[in-house]
């Protein structure tokens, strides 16, 4: 089985890549399932029902979230009915919508799993026991794949092992840069610290430059925006053993 991770979508230029690329790559590469981190994926940060439609329509399967998933609550409702949008499981059971999904392809189901940090991050429930528990309560999928949404790269270090080979493979996703350490862990488990953007080449974490130093440097409240130009598609390609679930080779994108 072959799943396609892609980071964080941010705004309409990389809504508009996304749209462009994901067909031709989920092609050339034999894509059975496509997991889009969007909660990017509005102008200004967040996810809008227009914005989650347009992922779908682009090739998403699964859509995950991060910590700013709540921030547009016209998606709040949509989060409830639409069990394919996720945001992180440990946020409290009050949230609107649903931390892990299994999709059912007939002749296999995936559960992806998404995940928030808490170092550095919202003081949420702990991710490892969160993680333990949802695992428990799927049954021990033999296919899982988890979005862990987190600043510290340790933290997702750490929560890959932690898992083992109780998970088919975890990408991390929040920081926006893609990390260069895409690898299988002792027992399979594949991983990345962070599958990267897909958005504005010329930015910084997808915003125009001159905002993000202006907020840095001024110290001043600064009203971002998305950056303008070429874009590039990040994300990850994890293969998996059809027998075992676990993983047999990790990928790195990074396609324009």
């Amino acid at each position: 089985m072959n799943v396609l991770c892609i980071g964080d979508v941010v705004g309409a230029g990389g809504r508009r890549i996304l749209r462009r690329l994901l067909p031709p790559l989920k092609r050339q590469y034999g894509v059975d399932v496509c997991i889009v981190n969007g909660e990017n994926a509005a102008d200004g940060n967040g996810t809008t029902p227009a914005a989650a439609r347009e992922l779908l329509d682009s090739g998403a399967d699964v859509i995950t979230g991060g910590n700013h998933t709540f921030r547009r609550q016209e998606y709040y409702d949509l989060l409830d009915r639409s069990p394919m949008l996720l945001r992180p499981a440990n946020y409290p059971a009050s949230a609107p919508g649903s931390g892990v999904y299994t999709l059912d392809r007939g002749g296999y189901q995936l559960t992806v799993i998404n995940l928030m940090g808490v170092a550095f991050m919202e003081p949420l429930a702990d991710p490892f026991d969160t993680l333990d528990r949802l695992l428990k309560e799927a049954g021990d999928p033999r296919f899982c794949i988890v979005d862990f949404h987190a600043e510290a790269t340790s933290e997702k270090k750490a929560l890959a092992y932690y898992a083992g080979e109780r998970i088919s493979a975890l990408f991390g996703t929040h920081t926006h840069v893609q990390t260069a350490d895409g690898q299988i862990l002792p027992g399979g488990t594949g991983f990345i610290t962070d599958a990267g953007m897909t958005g504005p080449v010329n930015s910084v974490l997808g915003v125009k430059p001159e905002l993000a130093i202006a907020k840095m440097h001024g110290k001043l409240p600064v009203r971002f925006a998305e950056a303008e130009g070429e874009c590039e598609l990040q994300g990850v390609l994890f293969t998996l053993d059809d027998s075992t679930g676990r993983t047999l080779a990790v990928e790195r994108l990074q396609v324009r």
